[in-house]
């Protein structure tokens, strides 16, 4: 058989992780079209020589053109006629229909707000900003939020607080490149965004890299000092550190004096924690954090960055804050060559809050509570600004309220998975349950798609056009390389199909993705994150746009801070924090510490990855890692089944003994399904502010399975069927 001609390979970014590595895309049967949903080889994948990533692609890029041609892939809409029977395709017009009707009925019912929205971190900008628009338009509902509020919204919070503006990074990533020290709070880098850690080679080669994690990951490896505190105590170790700064000398007063405000108040709490005090809370030496502090002070460039290990817990933002200080103590936000900053996981978790699908915001990173914004909005959309709703639930707290007296009796998904991804995730999914009608769009039957009474087929990410802003606050397009397969419709078109048939303006809701981008852009003007001087066009010529851009001739700003905070007066923000511990710390029925995160081979729910082959192969299921002697104690050996319980419920893992752990802790990656979920355990306790879930510190007890059958699961969601 001849060999199939090469299409020109079609600029792109990976669908994965927030640093949107640049890659190609060339489809092998010379056109634009892949035929075959199971045919392999159809479409290749080249990494680009682009800032993030440099050439470079992980495991998950390599293989991202599997999830393209992977089984299972949906092309029909599906519907329940009723809970008890099985989902079975039908037409579009018929899905649609039935979807606009009961929403017509429930809200007539109970009120606008019994519809909900779910969004999620990895729709597009141009995704997010219409599914905003939608439900405060079409639907008149508050109730509308979106997994972005698991991820990022502890660190948003605190830099709000801290210099009046939120961007994950405040300068380009490769700015790291000349960092002489890095403190690395929270992250795995190394994992779960590999090539990131080329920018971090001269702090490694020159030993002025710390990470702060209590497991030895992969990145730790790299460190030239390895802080590993108990969960849940991040706070208390910086503290002790800033307690370290004051104590041995290290205070940049004269930019404390220029640059900031706050500072006696932070201090009056961090001279209670002088070092000794935070080695017995956290477990962290006091000689390992007086020589970190030394690391950061006394290199010429220094960054400290935080990620979800300090952020997801019921005191996310004060964690958060409390590593701020420690920074704009050593003088080094809003300087070239130093700062703070915070790495974003979803692969759009910066423009995903930034215009419309959180609960409390408009476009342009607007409050939905300030009338001038409201005002500007409204004039946009072309409604009274007297008809939006005001704020709604936090995500957790939507989930949590569905189908309840007063709660939404529908919810409509898209770009998210909760039955795995959310906290106490067996409640969620009885929540789920009792709603009267659940939609989900997707490209895969998900485990939420399968409690669906509609799902929808939607495009993925190498069949449609649309923008994305990545960690550092650049706006990049991400084009579309190939046709979706028959029968699959773009998010954009099922809103607009929606809108239509719930008596919405046609014009209203384009299908277009740079149609909405050029709304989006008047939206955005003048607003925080203001996008208005972006364009496709200028995207397309290869410039590099970091947000505010706020007229067309504007060249962007890839560094914040320089001059001044964002604050009216100019300053940043200390912030008088104080250790509170975890929520619920371990006790004689729970004496563990169990927390959660990613692996290399995958990426959030495992919805995308659980269907690719290589990735399945390298790691199968889920996996509890635990000291041995814990393990021991337990009576597991290593690679037994155990059963993690936590007082919500339990999760099964194969043990895997690991000494460098904690004796005190477990880890449970959190992709897998079914009865391997780790956020069975998880604890919804919220922060205060940010309202994210405590997802990295909840205690636990290990039991082994033995004589219990495990139920068959596939390990590959491909098998599954409707």
């Amino acid at each position: 058989m001849p060999a199939l001609a090469a299409s020109a390979p079609t600029e792109t970014h990976c669908p994965y992780c927030a640093l949107q590595c640049g890659m190609a895309l060339t489809a092998a049967n010379g056109t634009n079209t892949v035929e075959s949903s199971t045919g392999a080889g159809l479409v290749t994948v080249a990494p680009r020589d682009f800032p993030t990533n440099r050439g470079g692609l992980c495991q998950k890029g390599w293989t991202s053109a599997s999830v393209l041609t992977a089984p299972g892939r949906l092309t029909r809409p599906l519907l329940r006629p009723h809970r008890a029977a099985p989902l079975r395709p039908v037409s579009w017009d018929v899905a649609l229909g039935h979807v606009a009707h009961r929403l017509r009925q429930i809200q007539a019912a109970h009120g606008r707000d019994a519809i909900a929205v779910f969004g999620g971190g990895g729709l597009t900008n141009e995704k997010a900003y219409a599914l905003g628009k939608f439900a405060r338009v079409a639907l008149g509902t508050s109730q509308v939020d979106y997994n972005g509020r698991f991820c990022m919204s502890s660190a948003a919070a605190a830099g709000i607080r801290a210099f009046g503006l939120d961007r994950g990074l405040p300068f380009p990533v490769t700015d790291l490149d000349g960092a002489d020290a890095v403190v690395l709070v929270g992250a795995n880098v190394a994992e779960t965004m590999p090539p990131f850690t080329q920018h971090l080679r001269r702090a490694v080669d020159n030993g002025g890299l710390v990470v702060v994690d209590p497991r030895r990951t992969a990145t730790a490896e790299q460190a030239a000092l390895h802080l590993r505190p108990a969960p849940g105590t991040d706070l208390a170790l910086a503290l002790g550190m800033l307690h370290a700064a004051v104590a041995d000398g290290h205070l940049d007063h004269a930019y404390i004096t220029e640059r900031t405000t706050g500072f006696d108040a932070a201090w009056r709490v961090a001279a209670r924690w002088w070092p000794e005090r935070a080695e017995r809370v956290t477990g962290v030496a006091a000689a390992d954090q007086r020589a970190a502090v030394r690391i950061l002070a006394q290199a010429a460039n220094a960054y400290v960055l935080t990620a979800r290990g300090a952020e997801q817990h019921a005191s996310g933002v004060d964690t958060a804050s409390a590593w701020i200080n420690l920074a704009l103590a050593l003088g080094l936000p809003g300087r070239v060559g130093s700062g703070f900053g915070c790495l974003t996981g979803q692969g759009n978790g910066q423009g995903g809050r930034e215009h419309g699908q959180k609960a409390d915001q408009l476009p342009g990173y607007r409050r939905i509570d300030d009338p001038e914004a409201r005002a500007h909005v409204a004039a946009v959309w072309g409604v009274d600004p007297e008809n939006l709703p005001g704020p709604g639930r936090s995500a957790y707290e939507l989930l949590d309220s569905l189908g309840t007296d007063g709660g939404p009796r529908a919810l409509l998904v898209f770009g998210s998975n909760p039955v795995v991804s959310a906290p106490r995730a067996g409640h969620v999914a009885e929540r789920l349950a009792a709603l009267d009608l659940l939609v989900v769009a997707d490209v895969v039957l998900s485990e939420t798609a399968r409690a669906a009474d509609v799902v929808l087929p939607v495009t993925q990410w190498a069949e449609e056009d649309g923008t994305l802003t990545n960690l550092e606050g650049r706006v990049l397009l991400r084009r579309r390389a190939l046709d979706p397969p028959p029968g699959v419709r773009t998010d954009l078109d099922v809103l607009h199909g929606l809108a239509v048939r719930l008596g919405q303006p046609a014009d209203r809701f384009p299908t277009d993705a740079e149609t909405v981008f050029e709304e989006l852009r008047r939206a955005s003007a003048g607003g925080p994150a203001d996008y208005s001087g972006v364009t496709w066009e200028r995207l397309r010529a290869g410039e590099q746009l970091h947000w505010p851009v706020p007229s067309p001739g504007h060249p962007g700003t890839p560094r914040l801070f320089l001059d001044r905070f964002a604050h009216p007066d100019g300053r940043a923000r200390f912030a008088a924090v104080d250790h509170r511990g975890p929520a619920e710390p371990p006790d004689a029925e729970y004496p563990l510490h169990a927390t959660t995160g990613r692996v290399l081979q995958h990426y959030q729910s495992g919805a995308q990855t659980r269907r690719v082959a290589e990735l399945v192969s390298a790691a199968p299921e889920s996996f509890v890692e635990v000291h041995p002697d814990t393990a021991a104690r337990a009576g597991l050996g290593d690679g037994e089944l155990a059963r993690v319980v936590s007082r919500r419920g339990s999760a099964v893992a194969r043990v895997r003994h690991t000494p460098t752990i904690r004796q005190d802790t477990v880890f449970l990656p959190f992709h897998f399904g079914d009865d391997q979920r780790a956020n069975l355990v998880t604890n919804p306790a919220l922060d205060p502010t940010s309202r994210m879930p405590e997802f990295k510190v909840c205690a636990v007890r290990l039991e082994p399975l033995a004589g219990e059958p495990r139920r068959r699961r596939p390990s590959d969601p491909s098998e599954e069927t409707a």
